[in-house]
């Protein structure tokens, strides 16, 4: 018997849930899947268009999971893109999403690349978090 059958939610730090919608919402092209006041923290999720099986939680530092002065140290780190994660999307055209995001103002940290995977490209959200795309190869 499996323990487990998905991973639902994976969470990265951002230092402003608002502007953290404009960008994962108005540039990226994710769909909000919860925005919940609970009154010690937001709860607020994206996910890929039609894709609600796995959620992305932006998650601001701060209490109830860290002290003040903790919460400084991660919003530092987040800034200098030294959280470690990073956020991988598929897309089926590579090139025609990079023109799309670039046309909306998104900075790219790498152009589109071949791999031998596939073709993938490099960005940073507002925050310094790590983000690629990648058009795998079909087998």
């Amino acid at each position: 018997m499996d323990m487990f059958n998905a991973i639902t939610q994976s969470q990265i730090y951002v230092l402003d849930q608002d502007e953290a919608l404009e960008f994962y919402v108005g540039k990226l092209g994710l769909e909000i899947t919860a925005d919940i006041d609970m009154g010690f923290m937001r709860w607020l999720t994206v996910c890929v268009p039609g894709n609600r099986d796995r959620q992305i939680l932006l998650e601001q530092p701060g209490a109830p999971a860290m002290s003040e002065e903790t919460a400084r140290q991660v919003r530092d780190l987040v800034t200098k893109g030294a959280m470690g994660g990073w956020l991988i999307l598929s897309t089926d055209d590579c090139h025609k999403t990079y023109e799309t995001l670039r046309e909306r103002g998104v900075e790219f940290t790498e152009e589109p690349t071949e791999r031998p995977y596939g073709t993938d490209c490099g960005l940073r959200d507002p925050f310094g978090n790590r983000i690629r795309f990648t058009q795998f190869k079909k087998s």
